[in-house]
């Protein structure tokens, strides 16, 4: 194999030319990967020799997997060869294919500008210790409570705090409006979970009543054709449910799970809440770390990745948009921002993360960050146990691509815990 290297400020393209030579020994390895997957009489899957392999594949899918194996093991090889470190996976063009004799192909990606690091190990941010308070745990307690309340059917007018079953129909100009509908809801009067003035409308009403609640939406409500529409509501109240929270004693704690006493239940509480609340600050003195990182950093951002970040953040904007029934439009006009000032503040977003990337590339680089195949092999089988019910997701974590995304999100972690040490005295 050979290659020569056109490298730019923040790219390079690799232009690979690999010979006879180079053939049969990444033809062995595509014909033992095939091999997975043939079912030959007489062999169990993978154990056939090559030779009878060979006889049980098409042509054109054992050259397309030689070439396969001998690109993927070429990548790692000329990068390391150039002293040049990849920023994305590398892209693959083939120029010229004669299976067992020529190829040449281009490998192109966006590498490490150069990077200046502050000094990464006097580094100002502060770390919070977490504290659970009394009170915390006594919240806990009183959402347990909640969720082993008892509900009985009352004949009395509803007050605060009941559960209710309705019918209701909300209607705007006399038409109903999509998702303003619903039978034998349960509501919890007091919740929050309506518009203001719903519950307060059912407060009072008796099993049976036919009532409207003419109520105006909050102008800043997600949905444009809603925002401060005048509406009617019709509702049937069908049922009023009294709710009875159980005392929080001993008992309680028995029906939570193992525990033999509140106090028990008590220290398993805080446990967790110490033990979440540590996780949070973890995260978050991590974040502080790496956005000063960041500042004190002297480098730039690749355009291309910044582009490509800008597109994943505008999209996942746009998703979540639309699972709430919302559009670009409606978010701009409640957040009371322009498309530009949008752009420029995704684009800004987008900068930062990839600047992120960059800083923690050049850091674990310094540090000697290194990641094992064990690492990576503990890690691709952690996740095949979640995925174990999905071949697509399967299949896909044995793609190149996937163990390089494993293999870098490995770096990155063990990476930020090398920053921590060195700087949480």
């Amino acid at each position: 194999m050979k290659f020569t290297t056109n490298k730019q400020k923040t790219s390079v393209a690799f232009d690979v030319t690999f010979e006879s030579k180079d053939f049969e020994p990444a033809r062995l390895k595509a014909l033992a990967r095939l091999a997975r997957d043939v079912k030959i009489p007489g062999f169990r899957n993978g154990k056939a020799p090559a030779n009878v392999v060979e006889q049980h594949v098409n042509p054109n899918d054992l050259a397309m997997q030689t070439l396969d194996v001998m690109v993927r093991e070429a990548i790692p090889k000329i990068y390391g060869d150039a002293k040049l470190q990849p920023l994305s996976a590398p892209n693959v063009e083939i120029k010229k294919f004669v299976p067992g004799e020529s190829a040449e192909v281009t490998v192109t990606s966006d590498i490490m500008p150069e990077v200046k690091l502050p000094d990464y190990k006097k580094l100002k941010a502060k770390y919070n210790e977490p504290k659970v308070e009394a009170k915390d745990v006594e919240d806990v307690l009183g959402r347990i409570a909640e969720s082993m309340a008892e509900t009985k059917a009352v004949k009395r007018a509803a007050k605060d705090g009941d559960e209710v079953v309705i019918d209701f129909t909300g209607k705007k100009d006399g038409v109903a409006f999509d998702g303003g509908s619903a039978k034998d809801f349960k509501l919890k009067l007091g919740s929050g979970q309506f518009i203001p003035g719903f519950e307060d409308g059912v407060i009072g009403h008796e099993v049976g009543d036919k009532f409207n609640l003419d109520l105006t939406f909050p102008k800043d409500y997600p949905s444009k054709n809603l925002a401060g529409a005048a509406t009617v509501f019709e509702v049937l109240l069908k049922q009023v449910n009294e709710i009875s929270l159980p005392k929080i004693d001993d008992e309680l704690a028995k029906k939570t799970g193992a525990f033999e006493t509140l106090k028990e239940l008590k220290d398993d509480i805080k446990k967790n809440l110490t033990a979440q609340g540590k996780q949070r600050a973890d995260e978050a003195y991590k974040d502080d770390l790496l956005d000063e990182l960041i500042k004190g950093a002297k480098t730039e951002a690749p355009e291309a990745l910044v582009k490509e970040q800008a597109d994943h953040i505008r999209e996942d904007m746009l998703r979540n948009l639309k699972a709430r029934g919302a559009k670009l439009e409606d978010y701009l006009k409640q957040v009371k921002q322009t498309e530009d000032e949008f752009e420029k503040e995704v684009t800004a977003a987008a900068t930062n993360r990839v600047l992120g990337h960059i800083v923690v590339a050049k850091l674990g680089e310094e540090l000697n960050i290194k990641v094992t195949d064990a690492e990576v092999d503990k890690q691709i089988a952690e996740m095949q146990a979640v995925y174990q019910k999905s071949p697509e997701a399967l299949k896909e974590l044995q793609s190149p691509e996937a163990m390089a995304s494993i293999r870098n999100r490995i770096r990155v972690n063990k990476t930020m815990d090398a920053l921590v040490k060195l700087n949480r005295k």
